[in-house]
């Protein structure tokens, strides 16, 4: 054969392919998801998620000096608070002596410059598991989000470098955005999950937090109201020019390996960074073939981060982040 192009003349050894290879990962373009739970000396894996654990404050401070160390400089962090401090308004949410604000102070006390993107919803403060609160049986939009933004102060307060509200209410961005201006808080940017799906991959993180919502018939038992209709995409687009009008720094998409398209769609319109969470259900079913020895465990990690670069992610919110970090500085 006589060929003027043989794209295998670029393939042929490592050298040349990593030579001309167009994306390329490194622990710059994690954020590792912490769990933080009440108590001392606590470090309880999640059983739904091997490999990642709950862990009380003095643990999570060893946690984040280690991935700081591995070259990770962001951190997500969720809180399971006791029972007894939930309730329909999620009050416990803004207490400015809460296991949120009390973790966020000593991250940054401990690592100043790890940069803490504390989560943003009611649903780990609310007896029913919802992100907003509820009144005859609705999740309320405007209430709720001026309980968000009590919150994302309080966070401002104790030192968050961002806010990352996950709740999907409508003008929640635009609401924080003013009272941040209007305290002071200028610097203090927004992560906004401009893309939440109401996706069936969020299983185990709710296991993890004890936040599903509650079955019962006077309440919606699922969080479709809110978050998006997963055979939609046009919408994704409306909702994250919204938020960016409104005040958003960073575009979250979540889920992420079955959401490509999403991503790509949102990096190729707007021009902010955009951020992709690989979500608990994801990790869980790759960890499960891993533990039947159907899948090799870290080439499938890099291979499914990469795929998160390739379709146009700055940042990804991964519980491989670690892992993908030690294999990456080898």
């Amino acid at each position: 054969m006589h060929l003027y192009n043989r794209h295998r003349r670029l393939r042929k050894n490592e050298a040349i392919r990593s030579m001309i290879r167009e994306n390329h990962l490194t622990p710059n373009d994690f954020i590792l998801p912490i769990f933080v739970a009440e108590g001392e000396g606590i470090k309880e894996e999640i059983a739904s998620m091997p490999g990642i654990y709950r862990h009380s404050l003095d643990n999570t401070i060893k946690e984040v000096k280690e991935i700081w160390d591995l070259g990770i400089k962001a951190v997500n962090i969720y809180c399971k608070v006791s029972d007894n401090l939930k309730d329909n308004t999620g009050k416990e949410a803004w207490n400015p002596n809460g296991l949120m604000q009390t973790t966020i102070k000593a991250i940054k006390d401990a690592v100043p410059e790890m940069i803490v993107m504390p989560d943003v919803a009611l649903d780990p403060f609310s007896i029913y598991g919802h992100d907003g609160i509820i009144k005859n049986g609705e999740i309320v939009n405007d209430e709720t989000v001026d309980a968000l933004v009590k919150m994302t102060l309080s966070h401002a307060e104790a030192g968050a470098d961002f806010v990352a509200p996950s709740d999907m209410m409508d003008g929640r961005i635009g609401a924080m955005r003013m009272a941040l201006e209007e305290n002071g808080y200028h610097n203090v940017g927004i992560m906004s999950y401009a893309a939440k799906y109401a996706s069936s991959f969020y299983g185990p993180f709710r296991s993890a937090l004890d936040s599903a919502p509650v079955d019962s018939q006077d309440i919606p038992s699922d969080k479709k109201t809110y978050q998006m209709d997963y055979h939609n995409s046009e919408e994704a687009l409306r909702e994250a020019i919204a938020d960016v009008e409104e005040g958003a720094d960073i575009l979250m998409v979540k889920p992420g390996m079955a959401y490509l398209d999403i991503v790509k769609l949102v990096k190729d319109n707007l021009q902010v960074p955009v951020s992709v969470y690989q979500v608990s259900g994801e990790y869980a079913m790759i960890k499960a073939a891993v533990e039947k020895g159907w899948l090799d465990n870290d080439k499938v990690i890099l291979e499914s981060l990469t795929a998160f670069k390739r379709a146009g992610a700055d940042l990804i919110s991964t519980y491989f982040a670690k892992e993908a970090a030690k294999l990456l500085n080898k």
